[in-house]
């Protein structure tokens, strides 16, 4: 649906960099065959822009464990397995995640395997079962790697709270809260609401920082609001590849600046990466292995 998406190892660095120079502290990455836009778990493309992204920025980074829906456990975790980051993305259960409506929407293909693969999603489903999250969550506990837990619904919250009183996951945690992607909860406003009072009641505010994830048109709206709800924002052509309506975003790091102006004249203050690891509970980036 863009142009703009960084597909190549080249494209994903430059995107990343200019991201964390425009105040991104965290920079969220998945990886693509270069060949073709495929979404790919291979530990080799990975390892053509980690390594140069982690030489020229302290941003923490963050290696997503989704990926895709074709994608088996085991191929999903296969990079973050060897780098051990900070910081890995952990979705808090199965879903029926599906982006098929789009292809309705859709009068071109830029490569031979979209239509298929995003026809498709109707009948798939992203799979992380109990025993999934909590194998992940043992192995990586001996990396001290810690998750953003994206939570695409209130029951998430539970599997998530599950979890806790296992004792498998330790305050501080980072929730993200994903709104408006089919399979999960919607991106209407009440919602925010009712996620943010939910992991109050289960968690405590004190013990966990809550971000906003709004999925297409809603990214701007949703995440300004929950940021008055005290959460923190995610933005990136991940979750949208608009700027504002009809207007493509040329980058990640033009939806970084957007709502960097937009929070910053609410009076609200960007954090550092030094300032999210402190948050967070971060091991540092020398513990790492990219």
């Amino acid at each position: 649906m863009s142009e703009y998406l960084p597909i190549t190892p080249a494209e994903i660095r430059a995107q990343a960099l200019e991201a964390a120079q425009a105040g991104a502290a965290i920079l969220h990455l998945h990886a693509r065959d270069p060949s073709d836009g495929r979404p790919t778990p291979k530990p080799e493309v990975f390892r053509e822009f980690v390594p140069d992204i982690a030489r020229e920025t302290d941003a923490v980074i963050n290696i997503s464990t989704g990926g895709s829906t074709r994608m088996s456990l085991d191929e999903r975790l296969a990079y973050a397995r060897f780098a051990r980051p900070e910081m890995c993305s952990l979705n808090m259960g199965s879903m029926n995640f599906s982006l098929h409506p789009i292809a309705e929407k859709m009068t071109s293909w830029r490569f031979d395997w979209e239509k298929e693969y995003v026809e498709g999603m109707e009948d798939m489903i992203f799979r992380n079962t109990f025993r999934d999250i909590k194998n992940i969550l043992t192995e990586f506990r001996d990396h001290g790697t810690r998750f953003e837990f994206e939570c695409y619904d209130v029951g998430h919250l539970y599997n998530l709270a599950h979890f806790v009183d296992a004792g498998l996951i330790k305050p501080p945690f980072f929730i993200q809260s994903v709104f408006g992607i089919l399979g999960g909860i919607g991106a209407d406003p009440e919602n925010l609401s009712v996620m943010r009072a939910a992991a109050d009641r289960l968690f405590g505010r004190e013990n966990y920082h809550f971000s906003i994830l709004g999925a297409g048109r809603h990214q701007m709206p949703l995440v300004t609001m929950g940021t008055i709800l005290g959460g923190n924002v995610r933005v990136g052509l991940e979750d949208s590849v608009y700027l504002s309506k009809g207007v493509k975003a040329k980058s990640n790091a033009e939806q970084v600046r957007k709502i960097r102006r937009i929070l910053e004249e609410l009076s609200f203050e960007i954090a550092s990466p030094a300032e999210a690891r402190q948050m967070l509970g971060l091991k540092g980036r020398d513990a790492v292995s990219f």
